[in-house]
């Protein structure tokens, strides 16, 4: 591991003028809709919500050099946040009740137990790939191997995660109180997308990357959101049965990572009594931001 911080990739530097841009240049003369939603609002309420999870290196921008024992406790805080985000998202495919749900022979229940098989099978067979493929890198970024094909697991469980929400954003938007649903899940996706920045941007900067390259990271594994927000708004009736199955997905991988990664990694940096005390402050926090969310 390198004992400097990388220098800003030129096109990590251009993909971040390049939000700026697109923020500005897409917002809609007005940001409530209304009446009827148009496809602006949709993306950019989706996009928002990407950008927000950059905002999640924000509490690190002063933090020094981590050592040893440090990547092991911020190892042991993503594991919490993930394994919180895991647990709702299948609790919430289990307890799917959406009226226009048109696959009322196979219930959600099932449903979701079937994405979340799938999702622990997809990620078991990404990880045997990553692990026989010796020169796979990141790019031109300073990082050992080993350290890439980690993080290469956890910003593909970030991103095929953010595919649900996306769906989620078009198919709130989509309902009978649309406008309205729609600004409140995407708000509250905005926030919840903050402290999820935050596990991705500590799984980052110990491998000495820059603070912009994290953030910008960190932006790419929500970018599904917006891009699947706005097919799912316009084909809200067959998007809603298949959500179920995309919660588990996500839910099944996100799992797997957390408790086969990350808390591994955190016990081997620290011990058994730090790992569990961190990732359970880590989840109980998390919990409670998605409980004050839903007004819980």
């Amino acid at each position: 591991m390198p004992s400097y911080i990388s220098k800003t990739p030129n096109w990590v530097t251009a993909a971040f003028i390049l939000s700026v841009i697109i923020t500005y240049v897409g917002c809609p003369e007005n940001l409530q809709p209304e009446g009827k939603p148009t496809l602006q609002h949709v993306w950019y309420y989706g996009w928002i919500t990407a950008v927000s999870t950059g905002f999640g290196v924000v509490p690190l921008i002063f933090t020094p050099t981590l050592n040893k024992y440090y990547i092991g406790v911020s190892n042991a805080i993503a594991a919490g946040m993930m394994i919180a985000a895991s647990y709702s998202l299948i609790i919430e495919g289990l307890f799917f009740d959406e009226p226009d749900d048109s696959w009322e022979i196979v219930s959600p229940a099932i449903r979701t137990v079937v994405g979340v098989i799938c999702g622990l099978v997809f990620i078991k067979w990404t990880k045997k790939f990553l692990d026989n493929n010796d020169d796979l890198t990141l790019g031109n970024l300073d990082i050992d191997r080993a350290d890439a094909k980690k993080i290469m697991l956890i910003m593909l469980v970030m991103t095929v995660h953010s595919f649900s929400e996306g769906v989620g954003i078009g198919v709130s938007f989509g309902g009978q109180n649309g406008a309205d649903l729609g600004m409140f899940i995407s708000a509250s996706l905005a926030v919840h997308n903050v402290p999820e920045g935050f596990a991705v941007a500590i799984v980052w900067l110990p491998r000495k990357v820059s603070k912009l390259t994290a953030a910008m990271m960190c932006i790419l594994t929500s970018l599904p959101q917006p891009l699947m927000a706005v097919p799912a708004y316009m084909f809200v009736r067959y998007f809603i049965p298949i959500l179920p199955v995309g919660l588990g997905f996500a839910g099944g991988a996100m799992a797997w990572v957390a408790f086969m990664e990350l808390m591994i990694e955190a016990y081997e940096d620290t011990d058994a009594v730090t790992t569990g005390v961190v990732s359970v402050i880590s989840l109980s926090f998390m919990l409670a931001l998605q409980n004050a969310l839903k007004g819980e």
